[in-house]
């Protein structure tokens, strides 16, 4: 390797110096703290006294831990039952925003409006919407003499609840789809008609390959916002009832901050990353059976 000269050095001290805010934020609030909790991880440490080293107790109570489970078998049903469900609505919504009609635009923003709602906000807006007693959507129900179910107070009905109010905040998934849908090549649509294909053999055979690659985007998005999956269950349930709500990431927080479990908490940390990486890992092997890039095959 050849050596550096004085003008490369002093082009790499410049680069640096530039660089040096990034680089100390970088090691401070990201590289630092996951180091920590890794080693936190291995500990019995409940911030009020200095951490006392333990080995692998934290991991092997976790896989002892019932609520462990609950937590894992609550955002598991986020993530496999609610994301097939988001991505086709999605998809829907989409495909009828593309459609040219008169008020396009207007649609369109009434569709994305409710992302730039702030999270608190919107818990308690869902809150009193589903309220079994006085919600808005019970007495819609009542109104065609249907009995509303118990929604956010219904173990049974709990997790389907956080599902219909994501399903109103999936603005930015419909944009990108959009935008996808206008790289679609039009020419396949005009041969489809040429073949006699009607509109669900165009929506099968041309625009769902050609919005894969979107798709892909959008699902490896949604598994990790499901496993990061927290306010709205802080703010409605606290994991109740029956710790049917009790989403992995609540019962991180709980451990954490409810009983100062911080090493029991750094365990259940890196656990998370490790699911949710090997199923992001897993998704992404299994794209290339299901994702068509253009001019690729």
């Amino acid at each position: 390797m050849p050596r550096m000269g004085a003008m490369e050095w002093r082009n790499l001290r410049v680069g640096l110096f530039f660089v040096s805010p990034w680089l100390v934020g970088l090691v401070i609030f990201y590289l630092y703290p996951i180091a920590s909790s890794l080693y936190y991880s291995f500990t019995d440490y409940n911030v009020l006294q200095p951490p006392t080293f333990t080995g692998w107790s934290n991991y092997q109570q976790i896989f002892n831990d019932a609520n462990f489970w609950t937590a894992l078998g609550n955002t598991a049903f986020m993530v496999f039952v609610g994301i097939p469900i988001y991505t086709v609505v999605d998809i829907a919504v989409a495909i009828l925003l593309n459609a040219k009609v008169p008020g396009q635009a207007i649609y369109r923003a009434i569709v994305f409006m409710p992302t730039l709602i702030p999270v608190v906000v919107l818990s308690i807006l869902w809150q009193w919407l589903l309220n079994p007693q006085s919600g808005l959507i019970n007495e819609l129900l009542a109104a065609v003499n249907i009995n509303g179910p118990g929604w956010y107070a219904s173990p049974e009905w709990a997790k389907p609840a956080f599902i219909v109010m994501t399903l109103w905040t999936t603005g930015n998934a419909v944009v990108i789809y959009l935008a996808g849908l206008q790289d679609v090549d039009r020419t396949l649509y005009e041969a489809a008609d040429v073949d006699g294909a009607n509109w669900w053999h165009k929506i099968r055979h041309v625009t769902l390959p050609s919005l894969s690659p979107v798709i892909l985007f959008n699902v490896i998005l949604a598994v990790i916002a499901s496993f990061q999956f927290f306010t709205q269950a802080f703010i409605i349930t606290n994991g109740g009832p029956m710790n049917a709500t009790l989403y992995y990431s609540l019962y991180l927080y709980q451990n954490a901050f409810s009983y100062l479990h911080m090493g029991y908490a750094s365990g259940l940390a890196w656990i998370l990353l490790i699911i949710a990486l090997a199923l992001t890992v897993l998704i992404l092997r299994s794209s290339a059976r299901w994702v068509y890039y253009a001019g690729s095959r």
